[in-house]
């Protein structure tokens, strides 16, 4: 009997989750993002298992998001507009990121651009600000009447 050649197909897994969070302002989180330091693209795909999004996935397996952030390990961060708000869609499996960190670092940093901006919006000045031994921040804000 002949060598029978098997066709061999590899199986490509990824493990999108997606994270909801109180996010609205799609430019602040943009400004956020970079100011933490992040390389973003915006409209684009959300690379996964080894940084593909191979035409062979089902849509299901593949996401686009309005901001991403690019990961070298090919795990990338992706934020889409769900409803009223947005969330962040990733591989965490594979991303090698802390993710409760990751996302309490943006949301802090959101809440306090959007407040900051409330605050400039409704005619107060920032008297005083400091960050707190656990991390929060501590805005007094007053207006001269």
């Amino acid at each position: 009997m002949p060598n029978a050649q098997l066709p061999i197909t590899k199986l490509i897994m990824s493990h999108f989750t997606s994270i909801k969070v109180q996010i609205k302002h799609g430019e602040i989180l943009h400004q956020v993002l970079q100011e933490l330091g992040y390389q973003v693209e915006c409209n684009t795909q959300v690379r996964g298992y080894h940084g593909v999004t191979p035409k062979a996935f089902s849509s299901a397996n593949r996401t686009q998001a309005e901001y991403v952030i690019r990961q070298n390990n090919g795990y990338d961060l992706g934020f889409r507009r769900q409803g009223e708000n947005y969330e962040i869609v990733a591989d965490f499996w594979g991303a090698k990121i802390n993710q409760k960190q990751f996302v309490n670092s943006i949301t802090q940093k959101y809440a306090h651009k959007t407040l900051m901006a409330t605050v400039a919006e409704q005619g107060f000045n920032v008297e005083e600000e400091e960050v707190l031994s656990d991390g929060t921040v501590r805005v007094v804000v007053g207006s001269w009447v």
